[in-house]
């Protein structure tokens, strides 16, 4: 098994990798955001990618999802353990808080969703959007990584803008309306594509600021940097643990998502579209 990693610079610079290597993918969706940092950590393989870039250049809108998965898939990768940083909705959920969350509202408007299309149509079942046996793994481990010194809270939606701009204060007083509890920009489509590549996928994530819902609250570029900055160490102790502790017999409903959700026939499937879905969907064509 190789775990995939997905965050930012600051997290790759923490893991204590053993036996690095770069491995440069190319994929019919283009260009990965980085080489993929391949390493040993805890007798684990793991497979590391920044999601915006080393440099941070490529805004939550246009980063490169759907090559990162693929590329992902392609170094061998099973399950993926991605970060975020996030606003929190809720009063009880302050800045520095770790979250791992259950459930996702799409808010996005320009992003491609899907692996999929060009004559191939597939519907996949999201209703559990996080793996839960992935999930589950991963809030243990934020409770035993943190020891209590930082507050984790397991579930919860997370609602995913577009941006890059933040909210309007009547968006945000309208997710906090709908009981929401986290609110971000990396989510979508990352988690759906990671479904249709049937990879296990997780994430956790850092509260930053308020959104701008909360009397005296505007958030700013310097509050989610400082923020984002104090909630490094937290989850990078989290993800190492997460790493070092996966289960031997772990097992996971998205490695079989595929199966009963391709919608045409085979035969009906243009041969560009078969060759370039091939590491995805070969199995069931």
């Amino acid at each position: 098994m190789t775990i995939g990693v997905i965050g930012g610079s600051g997290l790759y610079e923490a893991l204590p990798l053993e036996n690095t290597r770069k491995a440069a993918v190319s994929t019919p969706y283009g260009e990965p955001s980085e080489a993929i940092t391949i390493g040993e950590l805890g007798g684990r393989d793991v497979a590391f990618l920044p999601r915006h870039g080393a440099d941070h250049r490529h805004p939550p809108s246009d980063a490169p999802y759907r090559a990162n998965l693929y590329a992902l898939k392609s170094v061998g990768v099973d399950r993926v353990i991605a970060t975020n940083a996030v606003g929190s909705l809720r009063e009880d959920l302050p800045p520095r808080t770790l979250v791992v969350p259950d459930q996702l509202f799409d808010r996005t408007k320009h992003r491609s969703p899907t692996f999929f299309g060009d004559g191939m149509v597939v519907h996949m079942g999201f209703a559990e959007p996080y793996c839960p046996a992935l999930a589950s793994h991963l809030a243990e481990s934020a409770r035993k990584a943190t020891d209590g010194d930082t507050g984790v809270e397991e579930d919860g939606t997370y609602v995913c803008i577009e941006g890059p701009q933040f909210s309007t204060k009547a968006e945000s007083e309208f997710y906090r309306s709908q009981g929401w509890d986290i609110i971000g920009m990396t989510a979508i489509p990352e988690a759906k594509l990671a479904r249709e590549a049937e990879l296990s996928y997780a994430t956790i994530a850092g509260v930053t600021d308020y959104d701008v819902w909360k009397e005296d609250s505007e958030v700013s570029l310097e509050e989610v940097l400082e923020n984002a900055a104090a909630n490094e160490d937290a989850i990078n102790a989290v993800v190492e643990r997460a790493v070092r502790t996966m289960p031997d017999d772990f097992e996971s409903e998205a490695w079989t998502a595929l199966e009963g959700t391709i919608n045409t026939p085979p035969e009906a499937i243009p041969e560009a579209t078969r060759e370039r879905v091939e590491l995805l969907a070969g199995d069931y064509l």
